[in-house]
């Protein structure tokens, strides 16, 4: 890598896809072709306008995300990443991803990111089978994404990442197990494995959430007044818990036997694969996101953008930030804390006496002894320094050991 002083990442967001997923609460919607034109224009002069400030920093990664991103034309997108590239000091070994649906890419739009410097596609598969894809509220089938996947193999791409979700409605193991054989199958150099959650203001919160009908198993079943767009409308009831545990464990041991290294809490890996981007975030490296809602943070200094689509494109992107704090120390270290341990590798104790100038015993042995007396953290020595790390049980109950370290 180049001798270089500051650094950050680059996240840019498009808020756009062909239709909202019946489990997505992300910061998207359909939109005109006209107000897609618009977006892209805001951004653009975003990118330019913010040239300045952020000289002193070149870019180790650039991860654009959505939304779905290639709902963009190839002529919009080219001139977006042209327009970055002109604006930002983006390092020659630099990370740089594109995320992708299934239905929405063309080897057109695959050659143009390329030729822009995209070496690492994110494609969102989540399942291999048709129907849960349906139930999903996807626009793609499998037989769909092995054309998009193909392609981008033929076209040179060497970095691709392969979303996937268990725990879906009407998902069995078995259903899940051929979904990881059939994307293993495909070698890609890293997985995403997430398994549902059902949030507010989703279609399926209505037929899952609070206040859902349950049955005598405890299993939540669809209500028969307001279903998803899907084909199929039998036995659409989430996975029971013991199903869902056992997928969940059926991820780490099956994806362990075929080389993938699990280095965060959801992410897998062939050595070397490990996705820059997200690690520069669970490490609080410092990172600038453009575009509607992006959240920034930079020296400490944290911020997002305007979430209001017409408000971004009237104001052409350059938006007042919102919810804007300079973090404190003591915010700082919690951060390092909850963020550091998903990682597999842990926290390094030395990297925090570095950064903060203080012991990390002398902030957490509370925490750290009462975790370690429960089995659910662990010391490790690992080049010669002392990490603390989630142990297997630890992992399972994460949100729980990590408030621990919330002053």
């Amino acid at each position: 890598m180049e001798n270089i002083g500051k650094i950050m990442s680059l996240y840019v967001h498009i808020p756009f896809c062909v239709r909202k997923c019946n489990y997505c609460d992300f910061l998207s919607s359909p939109a005109s072709e006209e107000m897609k034109e618009q977006y892209v224009q805001a951004l653009i002069h975003e990118m330019e306008e913010k040239r300045e400030i952020y000289q002193a920093y070149q870019v180790e990664s650039v991860f654009i995300g959505g939304g779905t991103p290639s709902t963009l034309s190839t002529e919009q997108m080219s001139r977006l990443l042209g327009t970055m590239q002109n604006c930002y000091r983006i390092l020659r070994d630099a990370e740089f991803t594109v995320e992708i649906n299934p239905g929405t890419v063309d080897r057109e739009k695959l050659v143009a990111y390329k030729t822009h410097g995209v070496n690492r596609l994110s494609i969102g598969l989540q399942s291999a089978d048709d129907g849960e894809l349906c139930r999903l509220g996807r626009i793609h089938t499998f037989d769909e994404f092995m054309e998009t996947f193909q392609t981008a193999r033929e076209l040179g791409y060497e970095n691709i990442n392969i979303d996937l979700m268990s725990g879906l409605p009407g998902q069995s193991r078995e259903s899940y197990r051929q979904t990881l054989e059939k994307v293993l199958a495909l070698k890609p150099e890293h997985l995403s494995a997430y398994s549902l959650i059902v949030e507010e203001g989703t279609p399926f919160w209505d037929l899952y959430g609070e206040g859902s009908q349950e049955n005598g198993s405890g299993e939540r079943n669809i209500h028969t007044e307001e279903k998803p767009d899907t084909e199929e409308s039998h036995d659409l009831s989430l996975p029971d818990e013991d199903t869902d545990r056992m997928m969940y464990e059926d991820t780490d041991r099956i994806l362990a036997e075929q080389g993938y290294h699990r280095y965060e809490i959801s992410n897998y890996a062939r050595t070397g694969y490990e996705s820059r981007h997200n690690t520069g975030y669970w490490k609080r490296h410092n990172y600038l996101g453009l575009g509607l809602g992006s959240s920034s943070l930079i020296d400490n200094c944290r911020w997002k953008n305007e979430s209001v689509l017409a408000a971004y494109v009237n104001q052409n992107g350059i938006c007042e930030k919102k919810e804007q704090e300079t973090l404190t120390t003591q915010e700082q270290m919690e951060e390092f804390m909850f963020l550091g341990l998903r990682l597999m590798r842990g926290i390094s104790y030395q990297e925090f006496d570095n950064y903060f100038h203080r012991p990390i015993m002398e902030v957490y042995a509370a925490p750290i002894q009462k975790g370690i007396a429960e089995g659910l953290l662990m010391e490790v020595e690992e080049g010669g320094e002392t990490c603390l790390r989630l142990t297997k049980r630890g992992i399972d109950v994460s949100n729980v050991v990590m408030s621990d370290f919330l002053f």
